[in-house]
């Protein structure tokens, strides 16, 4: 069975009062002009995950609520606070959890960047995928039975994009 793991990085934030809680910040301008175009690229690809795992922080939500409504047919949102500023082993136990096959995880970085770095067998040539700036999109499959199987250097990366690529 081929398992698909969207991994994406919330878009870009803003830092308009550097004393807010970080918890709490929400998307920038361009955070919110490039949430939309990662959606509808995923639409047009195919890449439509059953579930959505999301950080509960205000700019993950947001990103999810801007990504989503491309998405046909419409993904559950599951949101939780273990994946505020998670580890790559805390995303990847909640990954194992699931039994869709076909997911998306919305986090932070370096969370996320090294949660894709590690997955993959080999890693894209992208010049991006070292930094994975924010709203990166990794698309990953795994030949596997569940989530359980999906270890450290066994997937394969299908698609990796940064919204420039879409936007220019």
């Amino acid at each position: 069975m081929t398992l698909t793991l969207i991994l994406i990085r919330h878009a870009k934030s803003s830092w308009d009062d550097m004393f807010s809680d970080d918890h709490a910040r929400v998307l920038n301008a361009r955070g919110r002009a490039a949430a939309p175009s990662i959606g509808a690229w995923m639409a047009t690809r195919g890449y439509i995950p059953q579930v959505v795992l999301c950080s509960d922080a205000a700019r993950t939500r947001e990103t999810a609520g801007l990504i989503l409504p491309h998405l046909s047919p419409q993904p559950e949102l599951r949101v939780t606070s273990d994946l505020y500023h998670a580890s790559p082993d805390t995303m990847l136990a909640e990954i194992s959890k699931q039994t869709s096959p076909v997911l998306a995880l919305i986090g932070h970085n370096p969370g996320i960047a090294l949660l894709a770095n590690g997955l993959l067998k080999r890693r894209p040539s992208h010049p991006r995928f070292a930094d994975y700036p924010t709203c990166a999109t990794t698309v990953i499959t795994f030949d596997a039975d569940s989530w359980r199987d999906a270890a450290p250097n066994t997937g394969t990366c299908k698609d990796f994009i940064v919204p420039g690529d879409l936007t220019g």
